[in-house]
């Protein structure tokens, strides 16, 4: 089946009601948030609002799934077959400049007010990709252990939080490199 081209329109009034929830995360959690005043904020009435999205909910996960969507193909452009520290600090540096280029929505995506879940689907995603992932009944010989890997996953993520919420006070490289060096023995 043939692909339909989004239109101009359609593309800015996706941008501007996301840009909006953004906004409006910054001040209170998604719950309190309704659509009256999403839609207030975007300038756009509510049969605009509906016309794509069938909640708030339905918007912020489309917002993360943009981020998820990236960062898979970034990770398979990033790091190709390379799994050596080479290859894993380009993932995570190609990542945190993906942080910083895009800060706007992911400091608010990665802060308290954001999904705590899809926060730990990035590390996880990037710790599976780079070859380090949870132990299961097929992979418990490599000696990964499970307490490491949600630490790892968890501890990413505060450090993300931390990084964003004062400003990028290291360089993308330096954030990766410090992810790194605290994950590099869960391997």
């Amino acid at each position: 089946m043939k692909e339909l081209k989004v239109s101009r329109r359609t593309q800015y009034t996706r941008m501007v009601l996301q840009d909006s929830l953004i906004e409006l995360m910054k001040e209170k959690s998604i719950s309190k948030i309704t659509i009256k005043e999403l839609c207030e904020k975007a300038d756009v009435n509510r049969t605009t609002f509906y016309a794509h999205y069938t909640d708030q909910y339905d918007l912020l996960r489309k917002i993360e799934d943009e981020v998820l969507l990236w960062l898979k193909e970034a990770i398979i452009t990033l790091l190709g077959k390379i799994t050596d520290k080479s290859g894993t600090m380009q993932v995570l540096e190609g990542i945190c400049e993906y942080f910083v280029e895009n800060s706007k929505h992911l400091q608010v995506l990665m802060s308290e007010q954001g999904d705590i879940d899809f926060q730990k689907e990035i590390f996880t995603l990037i710790y599976q990709q780079c070859g380090i992932s949870p132990p299961s009944p097929t992979n418990i010989w490599l000696g990964i252990n499970e307490d490491a890997f949600i630490f790892a996953v968890n501890g990413s993520v505060g450090l993300i939080q931390h990084w964003l919420k004062n400003g990028f006070k290291k360089s993308a490289k330096e954030m990766a490199e410090t992810i790194y060096e605290l994950t590099i023995h869960i391997r």
